[in-house]
């Protein structure tokens, strides 16, 4: 006969905590399925962000006046090449601009753009070559500073607002002027877009790689840089 003073069913007690004490230590059924959750999440995330972006380039304004004469042509940057030499692009755009001022559109360039890319000056590149296309040395404004497309804006308003200009064309390769529409909207200028036409033909999958480029920096300037390096008077 068992002590008196031992508990009934110790014994069986033991085991029973012992089981709940395990079940509880059981994984539950989903912590696995974090990671693929996260990634389909962020995946998702950034399809939206890029449709947001294509659409902001579709219904982006290409102007914000009916003017057809302007204070200043705008010559937006892109890089010279690695010996210091303006590139298709970059003379595709002068020549656009060239053309422009010479059927009177105004009467000065404002050449912008920085060191950006390379060492070379955007900006005197494309001078140059403006002055070789007969543009006088005069009617030529450079901008050297500008690093990005917010810069080549606010600093080319500065330039104008300093010589009491109100209104300009701005010139650049039709990818890229969506977001540039998308700027200069924030800017106190009245304003139009204009495509400067490549000087020789494109292929369609280089044209595809650019203009995903641009989205994807649309998509940067909408969530991030239009506030963050928004241009200050």
């Amino acid at each position: 006969m068992p002590p008196s003073n031992v508990p009934r069913n110790t014994a069986n007690r033991a085991p029973r905590r012992f089981a709940r004490s395990t079940a509880r230590k059981k994984p539950g059924r989903n912590t696995g399925l974090w990671k693929p959750r996260l990634a389909i999440a962020a995946g998702a995330a950034t399809l939206l962000l890029l449709i947001w972006a294509a659409i902001a380039r579709s219904l982006a304004p290409t102007s914000n006046t009916s003017l057809t004469r302007f204070d200043a042509i705008v010559v937006l940057g892109t890089p010279a090449d690695s010996d210091g030499n303006p590139t298709p692009e970059q003379l595709a755009r002068v020549t656009e601009a060239v053309h422009e001022y010479q059927r009177g559109i105004a009467p000065r360039l404002i050449l912008t753009g920085g060191a950006a890319h390379n060492r070379f000056v955007e900006a005197r590149v494309m001078a140059h070559a403006a002055e070789a296309q007969g543009i006088p040395e005069p009617a030529i404004f450079i901008e050297p500073e500008a690093k990005d497309t917010i810069q080549n804006a606010c600093y080319s308003d500065r330039i104008m607002k300093t010589h009491g200009w109100h209104s300009a064309e701005l010139v650049s390769a039709e990818f890229h002027l969506p977001r540039v529409g998308l700027i200069f909207n924030s800017l106190p200028l009245e304003w139009s877009t204009h495509a400067a036409p490549p000087l020789s033909p494109v292929s369609s999958a280089h044209e595809g790689t650019l203009t995903a480029v641009e989205v994807l920096k649309t998509a940067r300037y909408l969530i991030w840089a239009r506030w963050a390096d928004r241009c200050e008077p």
